[in-house]
C-alpha cells in the first residue's frame, strides 16, 4: 500500500506502508545506528517520535524476545529505506513487519532516507504525518497542531512502585521511561532497587532511605516536568543523586542550570565523547533532543561531545551529584562506558 510522510514544512515523501496500516503523527527524528533497531523501537525515550533510520537495510536479523528495552515498542512510526522481508538469524523469533503489526505501529519504506536526513539536519527536527489516505491542507494542519508530547514521561513511566532484591547498595530509581539495561547494569553490581513512578514525592523516596537516588532517561522536554524538578530539589543535599540523559537534564535544572533543544538531536551509537578527567575519548550510545546549555553553579563539566562540544557529563564540586547525557548502558551500542555505573555507585552512602 502506498503511503506518504508529510513534514510540517510541506515536503512530502511517498513510499510503501508496512506494519500496522493506520495514520500516525509524531516528531520526525533520525538515528545513525547500523544495528539495534529492536532496542531503539522499545526505548521509551522515543515515545511520540517517528524514527528514520539512516542505515539503508533494516530488519535483516528480525526480532527476538530477549533484546527489548521495555514492555512494548514506543515509537509512533518507523521509516526505512529498505525493509528486509526474510530475516536470517538464529535468535530471530519473528520478522519486523509482523512485530510492528502486532504492536500497532506503522512503517514506511522505499523513500530516500538520505535526502530526508539532510532535510532534518538543515531545517531541524519537525512534526510529521505518515498517511495512507489523501489529506487536505486543513486536515494536515489540524493533525500537526493537535499533536503534543508533553505528557510523554507519565505515559511511559511505571504506574506502581516495585522492588528488585539485592545484597549491595540500595538505589532508589525514578522511572521517567527507563531502559531495562540500566536496571540490569545496577542488578549486575548486586544492587537492591526500588523503582518509583515519575509522580513520586520526595518524601516517598526518602522514606525508603536509599543509599543513592537515580534519575532515569525518558522522552520529552525536561522543562515540562516542573513537578519532578521540585521533588528533586527536595532530595538534593540529603541523598547522593546520579542521572542519565533526561535525568541529567532534570538534575541540571534542579540545580539552577538551563536546557535547550538541539537542532536535530543526537541519536545513534557512534557518538564520540571525551571524559575530561581521564583525557580519553569513548564512543557512546545517545538518544536525546535536549541538552544542558548552562551549567549550574558549583558544578564542573566531566564529559563533552567531540562533535559539537555540548555538555555530556557533570559533577557537583561539593555534593555527591553526578550525571551523564549519553547512555553508558548501551543496548544497543558500545559498552565502552560501563564504568560510569561504578562511578555512580562510588557516591553511594
Amino acid at each position: 500500500m502506498r503511503a506518504k510522510l508529510i513534514l510540517e514544512n510541506g515536503i512530502e515523501f511517498t513510499g510503501n506502508a508496512f506494519g500496522y496500516l493506520n495514520e500516525t503523527v509524531g516528531e520526525v527524528v533520525f538515528n545513525t545506528g547500523m544495528t539495534g533497531y529492536q532496542e531503539l523501537l522499545t526505548d521509551p525515550s522515543y515515545y511520540g517520535q517517528i524514527v528514520v533510520m539512516t542505515y539503508p537495510l533494516i530488519g535483516n536479523y528480525g526480532v527476538n524476545f530477549d533484546d527489548i528495552e521495555s514492555s512494548s515498542p514506543k515509537v509512533k512510526g518507523f521509516v526505512v529505506r529498505e525493509l528486509c522481508q526474510n530475516p536470517s538469524n538464529f535468535r530471530c523469533n519473528k520478522d519486523l513487519n509482523t512485530y510492528l503489526i502486532e504492536n500497532k505501529i506503522i512503517g514506511l519504506e522505499g523513500i530516500d532516507t538520505r535526502e530526508l536526513t539532510k532535510i532534518l539536519r538543515s531545517s531541524g527536527t519537525m512534526k510529521g504525518i505518515i498517511a495512507i489516505d489523501n489529506l487536505t491542507k486543513d486536515e494536515i494542519s489540524t493533525r500537526l497542531k493537535n499533536f503534543s508530547n508533553k505528557d510523554a514521561v507519565y505515559r511511559v513511566s511505571t504506574k506502581e512502585k516495585y522492588q528488585v532484591d539485592g545484597n549491595g547498595k540500595h538505589v532508589a530509581v525514578i522511572d521517567f521511561g527507563i531502559k531495562q539495561n540500566i536496571l540490569r547494569s545496577f542488578i549486575k553490581r548486586g544492587c537492591k532497587l526500588t523503582v518509583f513512578p515519575a509522580n513520586v514525592t520526595a518524601k516517598e523516596i526518602l522514606d525508603v532511605n536509599p543509599d543513592l537516588v537515580f534519575l532515569s532517561n525518558g522522552p520529552g522536554d525536561p522543562e515540562d516536568l516542573t513537578y519532578v524538578i521540585d521533588n528533586i530539589k527536595r532530595i538534593i543535599g540529603i541523598k547522593p543523586i546520579v542521572g542519565i540523559c533526561l535525568g541529567h537534564q532534570l538534575l541540571a535544572l534542579s540545580l539552577g542550570g538551563k536546557t535547550q533543544k538541539l537542532k536535530f538531536g543526537h541519536r545513534g551509537y557512534n557518538h564520540p565523547v571525551k571524559d575530561l578527567g581521564k583525557n580519553k575519548v569513548y564512543i557512546t550510545s545517545q538518544n536525546h533532543g535536549y541538552y544542558v546549555s548552562q551549567i549550574p553553579n558549583d558544578v564542573i563539566v566531566t564529559h563533552i561531545s567531540m562533535n559539537d562540544e555540548t555538555v555530556e557529563g557533570m559533577r557537583h564540586k561539593i555534593l555527591p551529584i553526578y550525571s551523564v547525557q549519553f547512555h553508558p548502558e548501551a543496548c544497543p551500542g558500545p559498552k565502552d562506558n560501563d564504568y560510569i555505573f561504578d562511578e555512580f555507585l562510588s557516591l553511594a552512602l
